[in-house]
């Protein structure tokens, strides 16, 4: 297992973090945190370097706010020149893992995401009559740092990273990373790595999908689902977690929901309480509209995101039944 050192230098390099900040105001140009950032650009750059430097960088206090949608859950926000040296990080030490990473991994990488994982679970479901979904529970706030201090160990041995991986990992006091932190998506993904090579490897599990804690492994054996379970929630305990046994069943893959939609062998539909979703909340960005509280724009893009996401299924008609439901908005 080949480690990685010689890594703090380019991570370090003004060119990174420039590249870093750039990825950082991605969607968020017109915060007054980027904008102020941004007026001082190359001194905040230069001062962050020099806290690398000399090992002198300190993470600032989390925001931390619930969202609601789809369910409740806690958000922990970092400074702004904190998610820039966290992009700085990632696009150092991201490359590293990923390499490491199963194919049917899908969740926050690089020609991956939610489509692929959909697709593939489509795919599997065409010759499997049976499909163990899993679920962890309380996945990122059950992470343990030290178990995932010594999984980046593995692959990292580079010590003033290492210092500044700890010092990330450890901004929270509790058990668990951030949902919020950009690292805590790559931590996340390598935490749970141990458990895809598990499955595949020592189980021979070949249909497996994964897309962050929604695991899917596929069957025309229902016993044998039920075995693989059992040695999946065993092989938890030495990384600390524990299966959410309410969400960890066996089902019949002709009608099966994952990731957002309601998936058949032949072809997939947009689950009703999606919809549900979307109507509550453009009907609540209308009445803001009227407020005058929230602009125009943000409905469209709000809009906008909920069509790619139906784009995916087999939803012709009723895109364009909500089109033209909300024409008088959008035109």
């Amino acid at each position: 297992m080949k480690r990685h050192g010689n890594l703090f230098d380019g991570l370090c390099s003004f060119e990174n973090l420039l590249k870093a900040a750039k990825k950082a105001q991605k969607g968020k140009r017109f915060k007054f945190s980027t904008g102020n950032f941004n007026l001082k650009l190359e001194d905040e750059l230069l001062s962050i370097q020099q806290e690398l430097l000399t090992q002198t960088y300190q993470m600032g206090d989390y925001k931390r706010f619930y969202i609601y949608d789809p369910k409740k859950r806690l958000i922990s926000a970092a400074p702004y020149r904190d998610r820039v040296v966290q992009h700085a990080l990632c696009n150092i030490i991201e490359p590293i893992f990923d390499k490491s990473f199963v194919f049917d991994s899908y969740a926050c990488r690089n020609d991956k995401g939610s489509h692929m994982a959909v697709a593939r679970f489509k795919h599997f479901c065409r010759f499997n009559n049976y499909v163990l979904k899993c679920d962890i529970k309380n996945y990122f706030a059950s992470i343990n740092h030290e178990v995932l201090y010594q999984l980046v160990l593995w692959k990292i041995k580079d010590t003033k990273t290492l210092w500044l991986i700890k010092r990330i990992i450890d901004s929270t006091p509790s058990p668990g990373v951030p949902i919020g932190n950009l690292t805590s998506q790559i931590f996340a993904n390598l935490y749970l790595n141990e458990l895809d090579c598990f499955v595949k490897e020592n189980l021979k599990c070949k249909c497996y999908v994964r897309y962050m804690d929604d695991m899917a492994i596929f069957s025309n054996d229902k016993v044998e689902l039920s075995k693989i379970k059992f040695a999946i929630r065993a092989y938890l305990v030495k990384l600390k977690l524990q299966l959410h046994e309410n969400k960890s069943q066996i089902y019949k893959t002709r009608k099966v929901n994952f990731l957002g939609y309601r998936i058949f062998p032949t072809h997939c539909l947009i689950l009703n309480q999606n919809l549900v979703r979307l109507k509550r909340r453009m009907k609540k960005y209308l009445k803001l509209l009227k407020e005058g509280v929230v602009e125009k724009s943000k409905i469209i893009n709000s809009l906008q995101s909920w069509l790619g996401y139906a784009l995916h299924a087999d939803s012709y008609k009723l895109r364009l039944q909500i089109i033209e439901q909300m024409k008088g908005v959008i035109l």
